[in-house]
C-alpha cells in the first residue's frame, strides 16, 4: 500500500484482524497502518456527536450555571462517603497496573490529588467568563468592528493513565466549549467512578447540558485515533509524549484537524562560571522532588567549572535522594572523570561511567532519581548542546552573570526559561489556571500561543460590526 512516499507492506495479522466496517489509517508522517474497530469508530462517532448537540446547548447556558458546576464538581469530590468510591476503583486500578509492571506514581489518587483537583475546580468557578469577549474595537466613522473571543467548539482529549485530568478536561467549559476525552486504560476504572459519581451529578445539578463532558468509556488505541481521526473535532490535545501521542498527532494532522501535544519531556540546567554553590544545591534538589515532564535530566557545565560548583550538583542530587529513602542514578562520561576526581561522591550516588550518552533520552524512573551530568568546552557549547540533544522544553541557567541568561534566552530554543528549579512549569502553578497540556518546540515553535494551554486559551475569534450610520458604504 501507498502511504505517503513510500510502499508499506500489509501484514498477514492486519489483514486477517480486518472485518466490514473497519477503517485503515495510513499515516504518512510515520509509514504506518492502523486499523480502526467498526466499534471504535461507533464509540468515538456517537460521543463527538453527543458533544457537538451539547456545545449547541451550552450557548443557552448562564454564566452562572456554568460557575455552579466546577462548584458543585468541586463539593463532590471533597465528600469523604463518594470519594472512598473512587478510591476503592483506583486501588483496582493500581494493583492492575502494577501487575502488568506499569508505573502507578501518577495513577494513584491521593489526598494531595485530590485537593489539587478541588482547588483546580474551584479556581475555573472563580475566573471570569471568556464567551464573547471583545478583545478590542475598531472605530470607524457610523460603525464599528468588535473582535470578539468566541467558543471553539468539540475539543478532544487523550490523556495517560492518571485520574486528575477531570479538572484540566472540564477548564474548556469556562469558555464555552465542550469536550470529549479517552483516558489511559490503568486509569479507566478510576475515571468510571469520578464520572458517575461526581461528574455527571455536577453537570445535572448546574442545568448544563448532560454531554457537554463525555468519557469515551473504551480501554483501545483505536479509539483515540478514531476520536482524533473525526471531522467534528474543533481541536485535538493528547498528553503525555512516546509513539503512542506521536501516532495520534499524526492522525489528527493529515485529518485536518488543529492539534497540541505534549512531546517529550526532561529540563536541562545549564550552568554558568558564576552560579553559586548553595544556590545550585537547591535548585538540583527541589528539581528532582519527583519524576514528572518537567524533572531535571540533564545538567550541562562549562569544562572550566569549579570543583565546588560540581559538589554542589553532587550534593543536591544527593539529598533528593536522601528524601526519597534511596539511591541516585548520575550518567557521565569517561572524559569527565578528571573533573569529577577532586569531589567527594556522596554515598547514595551510583555514577554510571559511559564511553556516550544519549542526551536526548529522557529518565523515566518510578523512585530513584536518574539523571546525566553533560561537560561542554564553554556556555555557548552547553547551549549548542541543548538545542540538538534536548526536548527543546525546559531549560534553566544558573549563574550570576547577566550576560549569561541573555545568552539563554536569545539562543536556546525553549518555551520555557528560568533561572532557578525547573518544576516551576506547570500552568496551575505558574499562571494560576489549570492547564489543558503543555507543548514542547520539538516539532517546531508554536503559532500565536505558549506553551501552557489553557482552558480559557481555546476559542475562535469572530467579528461582528455595529453600523450607526445608514448611509455608510462602500
Amino acid at each position: 500500500m501507498l502511504c505517503g512516499n513510500r510502499w508499506v507492506r500489509v501484514t498477514q495479522d492486519l489483514a486477517d484482524a480486518f472485518q466490514p466496517g473497519d477503517s485503515l489509517i495510513a499515516l504518512q508522517e510515520m509509514g504506518e497502518l492502523l486499523r480502526v474497530s467498526a466499534a471504535d469508530i461507533k464509540i468515538a462517532d456517537d460521543a463527538v456527536s453527543e458533544a457537538s448537540r451539547a456545545f449547541a446547548a451550552l450557548t443557552r447556558a448562564s454564566d452562572q450555571q456554568i460557575s455552579l458546576f466546577y462548584e458543585k464538581f468541586a463539593e463532590l469530590l471533597s465528600d469523604d462517603q463518594l470519594f472512598r468510591t473512587v478510591q476503592i476503583a483506583n486501588e483496582k486500578d493500581v494493583e492492575a497496573a502494577l501487575e502488568k509492571g506499569r508505573s502507578v506514581t501518577r495513577l494513584r489518587i491521593d489526598e494531595k490529588m485530590r485537593n489539587d483537583m478541588v482547588e483546580g475546580l474551584l479556581m475555573w468557578s472563580r475566573l471570569d467568563l471568556a464567551r464573547d469577549h471583545v478583545m478590542s474595537t475598531v472605530e470607524h466613522v457610523g460603525w464599528n468592528v468588535d473582535v470578539v473571543q468566541a467558543p471553539l467548539g468539540v475539543v478532544g482529549f487523550v490523556f495517560e493513565g492518571r485520574p486528575n485530568v477531570f479538572a484540566d478536561a472540564t477548564g474548556v467549559l469556562r469558555s464555552g466549549n465542550t469536550v470529549v476525552f479517552r483516558i489511559g486504560s490503568d486509569a479507566l476504572g478510576t475515571a468510571r467512578a469520578i464520572s458517575q459519581h461526581m461528574l455527571a451529578p455536577a453537570l445535572v445539578a448546574s442545568g448544563l447540558p448532560e454531554k457537554a463532558v463525555v468519557l469515551i468509556d473504551s480501554p483501545t488505541h483505536g479509539a483515540g485515533w478514531a476520536l482524533f481521526a473525526h471531522s467534528g473535532l474543533s481541536l485535538a490535545i493528547a498528553r503525555g509524549s512516546g509513539t503512542a501521542v506521536a501516532q495520534l498527532g499524526a492522525v489528527a494532522r493529515q485529518s485536518g484537524i488543529a492539534v497540541s501535544l505534549h512531546g517529550t519531556g526532561g529540563a536541562w540546567m545549564i550552568m554558568g562560571q558564576s552560579a553559586r554553590a548553595d544556590d545550585i544545591s537547591s535548585f538540583v534538589r527541589h528539581s528532582l522532588d519527583r519524576k514528572v515532564c518537567n524533572t531535571l535530566n540533564v545538567v550541562a557545565m562549562t569544562s572550566d567549572v569549579s570543583e565546588h560548583n560540581v559538589q554542589a550538583v553532587l550534593n543536591g542530587i544527593s539529598t533528593a535522594a536522601t528524601q526519597r529513602a534511596t539511591r541516585a542514578i548520575v550518567h557521565v562520561r569517561h572524559t569527565a572523570q578528571l573533573l569529577l576526581s577532586s569531589c567527594e561522591t556522596p554515598d547514595n550516588l551510583d555514577i554510571v561511567w559511559s564511553a556516550d550518552i544519549d542526551y536526548s533520552r529522557e529518565y523515566e524512573w518510578e523512585n530513584q532519581p536518574e539523571l546525566a551530568l553533560l561537560f561542554g568546552s564553554d556556555i555557548h557549547d552547553c547551549i549548542a548542546s541543548f538545542n540538538a540533544h534536548s526536548p527543546q522544553f525546559v531549560v534553566s541557567c544558573l549563574s550570576q552573570d547577566q550576560k549569561d541568561h541573555d545568552l539563554v534566552w536569545r539562543e536556546c530554543n525553549a518555551p520555557f526559561v528560568g533561572n532557578g528549579f525547573t518544576r516551576w512549569v506547570d500552568g496551575q502553578y505558574a499562571l494560576k489556571r489549570p492547564e489543558l497540556g503543555l507543548s514542547n518546540w520539538q516539532g517546531g515553535r508554536l503559532l500565536g500561543r505558549g506553551g501552557v494551554l489553557s482552558g480559557d486559551g481555546v476559542h475562535t475569534v469572530r467579528l461582528r460590526a455595529q453600523q450607526t450610520d445608514t448611509g455608510v458604504h462602500r
